[in-house]
């Protein structure tokens, strides 16, 4: 069973920017390890782990601020966990954290990532443009958006 938890300190960053810098499709775009623990220690971001037998097995970043409130900015498996629920246990958990404050998750998939895009529309994404050339050349990211609703109307759970 998977159990999802923030991110608690620099050693589980640790793990999770090898995780990173050694996976498609962050070695294609050039993230190193320093690059990705840059990445996943950013304070304004939200980090969660999912731990397996007590191992993180997978991460999910997800921004909060900014034009695309509600954006996941990484999900990542470990290569030997993938094709085992993680990374849809992942993205459930983002989507129910996002959704409490925003009507609209946002997600960027690497033209390349065929297997990523497959997950997130059978998730229920949707494409909502393309940015060529954007982080490398030849190769476009893919702007996704799962949607309850326009923000206009929109009423945090919190609220």
């Amino acid at each position: 069973m998977v159990a999802i938890r923030f991110m608690l300190d620099i050693d589980e960053a640790r793990v999770c920017a090898h995780m990173m810098a050694q996976s498609e499709p962050w070695k294609t775009l050039g993230r190193d390890y320093e690059a990705s623990l840059r990445s996943i220690s950013d304070p304004a971001k939200e980090v969660y782990v999912a731990l397996l037998d007590g191992k993180v097995a997978g991460f999910v970043v997800i921004n909060m601020h900014g034009a695309f409130v509600g954006y996941i900015q990484s999900v990542c498996v470990a290569p030997g966990q993938r094709g085992n629920g993680i990374g849809s246990a992942l993205l459930e958990y983002a989507e129910q954290r996002i959704l409490r404050e925003a009507p609209n998750v946002f997600v960027c998939v690497s033209s390349f990532n065929s297997g990523a895009r497959r997950l997130y529309e059978r998730l229920g994404y949707a494409v909502v443009g393309e940015l060529r050339d954007y982080i490398v050349k030849d190769h476009s990211e893919i702007l996704l958006r799962k949607t309850i609703g326009p923000l206009q109307g929109f009423t945090r759970a919190d609220s």
